[in-house]
């Protein structure tokens, strides 16, 4: 995409809308095939692509990269001969499109999304939802208003194994969850991403155009196509792009959709030789309604096991058992009934046994479930499934704000270094100003950060 000027930015979004009004009104029957464009072809869009093939009744039509050799990569592997784009409203203006699938770096999903909107397309828009929270309210209200299909990218929601999990412990299959922890460990020490120094693109990419709405800036081998991830320019760091996943998660699982109060501390603690932004050690715990605690540890360590029992991603300890769950399967462990060896000794010289259970049955059975560990593609299907039906996805816009929200909220409150409390409702921090403006950021000229 090349660099525009506010009136060739403006006049876009004016067709753009007017090739919503044609396109609005296109009803697909239950054998049809959906018409995609994908935007975003790196990485994750590679593997995106991949789910979206796998379904009969997808036809990928159009592509868009502003990186020359991901849009050849994927022209080839479709092999369909799809329209290729380096600029993603020249895509949205195609009549013949039904929905489009948007793999960018965080930083462009709000734009993008809200565009498609407008264009009358539907969207499947990589997790995490948003930059900032008021971007993602922002995308939510654009859904409803044009009344769109929109899937996010928390694919763990199309999972049968993940739903049997989430319904097993919302049913009170553990108890009274008061803990639920997840993890992410990466030993990165000690080079990390690299530190190289600022240089020219390489040839094919469009650098202007990848940087968009964020400050203006050099290229750099670190921040650009993968890396990104390490730079608040771009992307929440490890918190938003793997603890939504578990997040999105937990909060399905605990029956709520946004913490009440958080708080967070960490930092570039492991002496890497790296030019990141982001933490490579950070500890976020959050208060849900009812007391629950939920604790998100990025560690930057050798590959032992997550959690000081289990090897896992997820650990939910409730009052009649603990679960531990990854991507391939969940087990469920009852409560150990044994005699306690140190009583404790009350103020009265009174003691409480502790093992005043021993010799009943436990309160619940030993649990396992397998899971295939491919979710993207169910979530590909369920997205097709809803363009057709104009049912809600199973990670709709919505949810998809709320879990990204979560994650959000923990950079936010490690910058102010504060524990914040939060209304759901109104999305405000209560007790603390300053962090309500970190909530959103300016975009530079000529993009316009949406109403």
């Amino acid at each position: 995409m090349k660099s525009i000027t506010r009136r060739e930015f403006t006049k876009t979004l004016g067709t753009i809308s007017t090739a919503a009004a044609l396109s609005q009104f296109r009803v697909l029957g239950a054998n049809e095939r959906v018409r995609l464009g994908f935007i975003g072809l790196g990485n994750r869009g590679d593997q995106v692509l991949d789910a979206f093939l796998k379904q009969p009744d997808a036809e990928v039509v159009a592509v868009c990269d502003i990186y020359q050799p991901y849009v050849d990569f994927a022209a080839k592997k479709i092999g369909t001969n799809p329209k290729p784009f380096k600029d993603y409203r020249r895509l949205l203006e195609m009549k013949d499109l039904d929905a489009v699938v948007i793999n960018t770096p965080d930083h462009w999903h709000a734009l993008q999304t809200i565009h498609a909107c407008e264009a009358g397309k539907d969207v499947y828009v990589e997790k995490p939802l948003s930059l900032c929270v008021a971007e993602g309210r922002a995308m939510v209200e654009a859904v409803k208003r044009h009344k769109r299909v929109c899937q996010v990218g928390t694919q763990r929601r199309s999972s049968e194994m993940y739903r049997e999990m989430a319904d097993f412990i919302r049913g009170g299959g553990i108890g009274k969850v008061t803990v639920a922890r997840c993890f992410h460990i990466q030993n990165e020490w000690p080079k990390g991403i690299g530190n190289p120094p600022d240089s020219e693109p390489p040839p094919g990419l469009d650098w202007e155009a990848w940087v968009g709405p964020a400050p203006k800036q050099r290229y750099n081998e670190s921040r650009g196509l993968y890396r990104f991830r390490w730079f608040y320019d771009f992307s929440g760091g490890q918190v938003t792009n793997m603890g939504v996943h578990y997040l999105d998660c937990i909060q399905w699982a605990l029956g709520h959709n946004a913490p009440t109060a958080v708080t967070a501390l960490g930092g570039r603690v492991a002496d890497i030789d790296d030019n990141r932004e982001i933490p490579d050690t950070l500890e976020v715990t959050w208060e849900y309604p009812g007391g629950s605690l939920v604790t998100f540890s990025q560690f930057n360590a050798t590959a032992a096991p997550a959690s000081s029992v289990r090897r896992c991603e997820l650990e939910f300890r409730g009052t009649k058992g603990t679960l531990f769950g990854t991507t391939t399967g969940f087990e469920v462990v009852p409560d150990a009934i044994t005699p306690n060896a140190f009583p404790v000794r009350m103020p009265t010289d009174r003691k409480l046994e502790r093992g005043w259970r021993v010799g009943e049955k436990p309160l619940i059975e030993a649990k396992q479930a397998t899971g295939s560990g491919d979710t993207t593609a169910p979530h590909a299907r369920n997205f097709l499934d809803c363009v057709k039906s104009r049912k809600l996805c199973n990670a709709d816009a919505e949810t998809g704000h709320r879990s990204t929200t979560t994650t959000l909220l923990a950079n936010i409150a490690l910058k102010t270094r504060s524990l914040l409390e939060w209304d759901a409702q109104a999305e405000k921090v209560t007790n603390h100003s300053a962090a309500n403006k970190l909530l959103r950021y300016d975009y530079r000229t000529p993009y316009r950060f949406p109403a």
